[in-house]
């Protein structure tokens, strides 16, 4: 692996990801033999002559082509950085995309790969609910720029949805698709490849893009069924230790470099720490996903059978009778560590919940180490609109859990003791 930093098969035998996260990429010869990469923590780069400068600013500008071997020579860390580079050749492994463009925050990789694509006149098609900051990206934001929505809940085919789309007619206008699957914070999933199937029938070139954040690098792929587009908050699994803000967005090396153009002109790209805090992140991200969905499942089912617990909202308890059962088996392969559960009561007995907690943190945030719970009504979706909320499932009894790595057993005996303050 020193001597060809993307060396991926080794004797006929293809590497897993969670190998490649040690040193894909990476050439320790060029830093001194060091065995991390270290933290390039600079604005810009030397060039060897002017003449090299101009290369470089030709390749980043597309003012042309780069020649055969020729490669993006680094300028400036709005458009680049060593730390940043290595961390998108090794995000892609996971999703088996392309190309990766990392960002200074989810919203951030939402938001500049939207405005990428769409222009006045658009329609945006999204699934509902998504994250609050998305909403009201897509409610409030884009309708300024002239960009329209078009949303419809978990449960509406694609086929439906087409039908709707003609009958308002906005089926030719429709610029892209957009889907949270699972939806945060209801766990609701939506069908890639249906609605990338649909994205295909529209008249003109539409992308269909989907936040993967709730399920994380492994538990779903949504290139692999269609999406043309995956984006991600690396904030929260990807990072998953509550120290980073970042987003990704992953795709061809088309659409990538698109993207890519944007981010530099928006001044969205990350930073060289955030980029060497996620490298680090990386190497165990398999270990920390499989330890959390296993402990959600005892979660789960310990929350399932409460009698103070009305309903949960869980991958791993849908049924073989219900829809949304069979789009989970198709697309993904485990059920996650995000459980959302309604009490019996409303937000009088949610906040008492909260409020008894004592190892599980209060606080918004999902995917990282330790155990956080919230009020979805009142905290990440409190901007949108309270009738949408309850249609979408959003009540004030709600709690959103992201279960961590501590004990199950641990976790379990915190939970009981709150409910016990219902």
């Amino acid at each position: 692996m020193t001597k060809q930093s993307k060396q991926t098969i080794i004797d006929g035998h293809r590497l897993h990801p969670e190998s490649l996260m040690m040193s894909y990429g990476y050439i320790p010869a060029l830093s001194e033999g060091a065995i991390k990469c270290p933290i390039f923590q600079t604005s810009t780069f030397v060039f060897q002559s002017a003449e090299e400068g101009k290369a470089f600013f030709e390749i980043a500008y597309g003012l042309r082509r780069p020649h055969e071997g020729e490669e993006i020579g680094l300028i400036y860390s709005r458009h680049n950085n060593p730390d940043l580079e290595i961390l998108e050749d090794r995000l892609t492994l996971w999703d088996q995309a392309e190309v990766a463009a990392v960002f200074a925050s989810g919203m951030a990789a939402i938001t500049t790969t939207l405005l990428t694509f769409l222009r006045p006149g658009d329609v945006i098609v999204h699934s509902e609910p998504v994250y609050g900051g998305t909403d009201y990206l897509l409610k409030h934001i884009l309708p300024a720029f002239g960009i329209r929505r078009y949303g419809f809940v978990s449960g509406v085919s694609p086929e439906q949805v087409e039908t709707q789309l003609w009958r308002a007619g906005l089926f030719d206008a429709v610029g892209m698709i957009y889907l949270e699957t699972p939806a945060n914070p209801t766990n609701a999933l939506v069908d890639i490849a249906g609605f990338a199937a649909l994205a295909q029938r529209m008249p003109r070139r539409v992308l269909t893009a989907v936040d993967n954040t709730f399920l994380g690098p492994l538990w779903q792929h949504p290139l692999a069924h269609g999406a043309d587009l995956v984006l991600y908050s690396a904030t929260k699994y990807i990072g998953g230790h509550s120290d980073v803000i970042a987003g990704v967005c992953l795709g061809s090396r088309e659409l990538i470099a698109q993207v890519k153009g944007m981010r530099t002109i928006m001044g969205t790209m990350a930073g060289a720490h955030t980029g060497w805090l996620l490298l680090r992140s990386l190497e165990t991200l398999k270990v920390r996903m499989e330890a959390q969905q296993a402990g959600a499942r005892r979660v789960a089912d310990f929350l399932a059978n409460h009698p103070k617990v009305a309903r949960v909202y869980y991958l791993g308890h849908l049924h073989s009778d219900d829809p949304q059962y069979h789009i989970y088996r198709r697309q993904c392969l485990g059920p996650g560590a995000m459980i959302s559960f309604d009490l019996h009561g409303g937000e009088a007995e949610a906040f008492r919940f909260l409020n008894h907690l004592q190892l599980i943190h209060l606080a918004v945030s999902l995917g990282g180490t330790e155990s956080l719970a919230e009020h979805p009504a009142t905290m990440t979706h409190a901007d949108v609109d309270p009738e949408e909320r309850l249609e979408f499932g959003i009540g004030p009894a709600m709690i959103r859990l992201s279960v961590g790595v501590e004990h199950p057993e641990d976790l379990i005996a915190d939970l009981n003791q709150a409910l016990r303050a219902v």
